[in-house]
């Protein structure tokens, strides 16, 4: 059995997976998926799981070198975004870059995806490209 926070065993295979650039995102319970990018649903109900919680999972094993999130996001899911990204920085010591794009653009973007994670979350644009970094 597993030693690290990360138990279900789609995340960590998909965070096992990755190379360095690789992208991946976390998702609202509303974000379109595109054809052919895979997709790990853990929604169960309105808020469950959290965007939050699903980031904070995913801090005990990925290691990013970049985050981008939409233009649209509220000052207070981007403030909450930003936080979880200095985190994670700090936690790593490595540096993360912040981008933010217009939300058709960020949509566009999924495409390339190596996959969704669709939360439970409500929030209006709680949606975050992270991009894989290395650990060495």
């Amino acid at each position: 059995m597993k030693r690290t926070a990360l138990l279900n065993r789609h995340l960590s295979a998909l965070v096992a997976s990755l190379g360095h650039m690789d992208e991946i995102v976390v998702a609202d319970a509303g974000l379109p998926v595109p054809a052919g990018v895979c997709v790990i649903d853990l929604a169960v109900t309105p808020g469950v799981p959290t965007f939050r919680e699903l980031l904070a999972a995913l801090q005990s094993e990925l290691v990013i070198e970049g985050a981008v999130w939409a233009e649209e996001a509220s000052d207070e899911l981007s403030s909450l975004m930003q936080r979880e990204v200095d985190f994670w920085a700090s936690e790593t010591g490595k540096e993360i870059t912040v981008s933010r794009l217009p939300h058709e653009a960020f949509k566009h973007r999924t495409q390339k995806a190596r996959a969704v994670i669709r939360t439970g979350e409500v929030t209006p644009y709680a949606n975050i490209i992270l991009i894989s970094g290395v650990a060495f």
